[in-house]
């Protein structure tokens, strides 16, 4: 397994009309590094965003989609989605405060 920093962890946030109304819950929900762990995630979000304490985090593996080119067919790059459960006392994500 690659050594990855926390840095790289987390790729970029997933801004959909149902992760908006997870925020409500103080439920964040990110692309990760495909071979980033729970524990990972959990770090790599409380050294980025100052002033927050991580209480879950939930993983998912989704699978590339099938595409077609002409005749060829192909699949894009699987990814891996995390939702992050915040505790109630912690500072939420400044990312997402104006959407």
């Amino acid at each position: 397994m690659a050594d990855i920093k926390y840095y790289d962890v987390i790729l970029k946030p997933v801004i959909t009309e149902k992760s908006m109304e997870m925020m409500a819950d103080k439920k964040y929900t990110f692309l990760v590094h495909t071979e980033a762990t729970k524990s990972q995630v959990k770090e790599a979000v409380e050294k980025m965003f100052s002033g927050t304490k991580v209480k879950g985090v939930n993983t998912m593996n989704l699978d590339g989609k099938k595409k077609r080119r002409g005749m060829v067919y192909g699949k894009t790059a699987r990814t891996k989605k995390a939702i992050v459960q915040l505790t109630e006392d912690s500072a939420d994500i400044e990312i997402f405060e104006g959407l």
